[in-house]
């Protein structure tokens, strides 16, 4: 078809008749793709920046309530958004405050069809700083309903792939802030696939994406302050009581089968690390209670040191003193143990770590539980280059002679710390 032939098309998205509008957009789809010769007929009209308000064309808005329709309409209409939003000023048209409280409440909610579609296109979404720092502040709706696994309904779901409980929750909306449940939604999808009977499953999505979405958040600071102010550990209650930082929902996630997961959680921890004074927080127990300076609020620590040496841990046997250092997780590893086979994971935990050399209390945190002992292993197996040179950067903060001259910070995190080490671009570690 040409690009007039396909504009023809255009007018339907919004016809009266259901079939109309799904083989309409059917027709549409395959334009949507990034290289498509015919792509620009969605973004005409698209107008934006500077002072400027954002303005969406006619095909986008469209787009945007045929997420609400029917099964096939509303799965090809999420495919094309997510086709589409690498176009900076269809992102910005994406991220109005009402859309993304759909698309939050949508991913929230159990029953919703589409949600690993409605995830992938928030993740595609929060590579915009103005996106994360609108998800940031974002409240939505939800009801009490104690026959949802999540004990709530968000209000703001419901459409034709995600219908309303019967009967209607009763009460009055309550707003909450949209990542706290965000963050559990993501940790109940973690085992969605293992339940083979797919009406047994807690969701009907595994929200894999999510991950993607939290690394995007936390490259921004206050993303990063997110994970590291400590919060009820149930998002629907405001009490002080059971605080925890959210970043420790996550770690458990650094050895999921799912690479999209695990590489999302990575960079996250990674991207948290950039802020120095939540170290101590990262890394203490979680017998002990920890603030993350200037806030004075305490919350159990973090311990993501094992969570950080499992993925790059491997079948080796350690002689009883080197084990004796090690976290009680990576001691005794069986002899099917295997590491992270994606090196730009593997690459990541390691710049993660070199992030936690800042300060010297962390380095001695890390001589004093081992990570020597098992980067050593890693250097010795790693075939890539690149890890190879930055677990010889590690090992030379870690067995390098302390003294008065070491007290300040050695990594360039590019958040007010100075690299004393090298100038050399290569060895600059970059949120990611």
């Amino acid at each position: 078809m040409s690009a007039e032939q396909l504009k023809e098309l255009i007018p339907f998205l919004h016809d009266a008749n259901p079939q109309v509008r799904q083989i309409a957009l059917a027709n549409l789809l395959g334009h949507t793709p990034k290289g498509s010769a015919n792509r620009e007929i969605f973004f005409t009209g698209l107008r934006g920046g500077g002072m400027r308000q954002q303005e969406e064309n006619g095909v986008v808005h469209d787009l945007k309530l045929l997420c609400r329709d029917q099964l096939a309409t509303a799965h090809d209409a999420f495919r094309a958004l997510i086709n589409l939003s690498d176009y900076s000023l269809i992102i910005g048209t994406l991220s109005d405050p009402d859309y993304l409280c759909f698309l939050v409440s949508y991913i929230l909610n159990p029953q919703s069809i589409l949600a690993d579609l409605a995830s992938m296109l928030l993740s595609n979404l929060t590579a915009s700083t103005s996106t994360c720092s609108t998800l940031l502040g974002l409240n939505v709706k939800t009801l009490p309903d104690s026959k949802s696994p999540t004990a709530y309904f968000p209000v703001q779901s419901q459409c034709g792939t995600c219908p309303a409980p019967v009967p209607y929750p009763k009460g009055d909306p309550r707003s909450v802030h949209a990542l706290p449940p965000l963050l559990d939604a993501f940790v109940q999808g973690a085992s969605v696939e293992e339940t083979q009977d797919v009406e047994k499953r807690v969701r009907r999505g595994s929200l894999h994406f999510l991950s993607s979405v939290f690394a995007n958040l936390s490259t921004t600071p206050a993303g990063r302050m997110f994970f590291l102010t400590p919060r009820p550990t149930d998002p629907l209650k405001s009490s002080d009581e059971g605080l925890e930082y959210p970043l420790t929902k996550l770690l458990v996630f650094t050895e999921h089968k799912d690479t999209i997961r695990r590489g999302g959680v990575a960079s996250t921890l990674k991207n948290c690390a950039f802020h120095v004074q939540a170290h101590r927080a990262m890394l203490s127990p979680e017998k002990e209670r920890v603030a993350v300076p200037p806030s004075t609020v305490e919350a159990p620590g973090m311990d993501v040191l094992p969570y950080l040496l499992l993925p790059l841990a491997g079948p080796e046997e350690f002689d009883l003193e080197d084990q004796e250092l090690l976290p009680p997780a990576l001691q005794f590893l069986p002899s099917t143990k295997q590491r992270e086979p994606d090196p730009v994971l593997r690459l990541t935990h390691v710049e993660t770590l070199l992030l936690l050399c800042t300060t010297r209390w962390g380095r001695d945190y890390l001589r004093n539980h081992g990570v020597y002992e098992i980067v050593r292993a890693l250097h010795e197996n790693e075939e890539v280059d690149k890890i190879s040179e930055h677990v010889e950067r590690l090992v030379n903060f870690l067995k390098r002679a302390e003294g008065t001259g070491t007290e300040v910070d050695l990594i360039d995190t590019g958040e007010g710390t100075e690299n004393h080490e090298s100038d050399d671009e290569d060895n600059r570690i970059e949120k990611i």
